[in-house]
């Protein structure tokens, strides 16, 4: 498996590599979301993990430019725990979401999860358009 890291923290990037090290997974890193771009056209990644908050391309927009990329797995980890940052980055395109500081069970079940969803052949859904009315 290749996972590409794109977060500009290099100790918490140090320390999900060593929670992912039972994976045996060939890990790239990137530390910002136009070089995270650049390695995933290149490394062509079996599962992206990205941080929302980077230093020039936020979560969301290297998202949107991961997915004219690419179809496999995204997931976000971050420290904000906002559920409108979620649900736009989950609408954009990312698979999952989880908050940091993560347990290494919850991040493995995760990966597990969205490397077995990815390797079912899909069609493209179409998204479910819900209103929202103000209270």
């Amino acid at each position: 498996m290749r996972i590409l890291i794109i977060d500009d923290d290099p100790v918490g990037t140090e320390i999900v590599e060593l929670l992912l090290a039972p994976l045996n997974a060939q890990i790239r890193r990137a530390c910002s979301g136009e070089s995270g771009i650049e390695q995933a056209e290149v490394f062509d990644p079996d599962l992206i993990l990205l941080d929302y908050m980077l230093p020039d391309l936020d979560g969301l927009q290297t998202t949107k430019a991961l997915r004219r990329l690419t179809n496999k797995p995204i997931l976000i980890l971050s420290v904000l725990n906002d559920p409108v940052v979620l649900a736009k980055v989950l609408n954009q395109g990312a698979d999952d979401y989880l908050v940091k500081p993560v347990s290494r069970e919850i991040l493995f079940a995760h990966i597990n999860n969205l490397v077995r969803r990815a390797e079912i052949p899909r069609k493209k859904p179409k998204p479910l358009m819900i209103p929202i009315h103000p209270i």
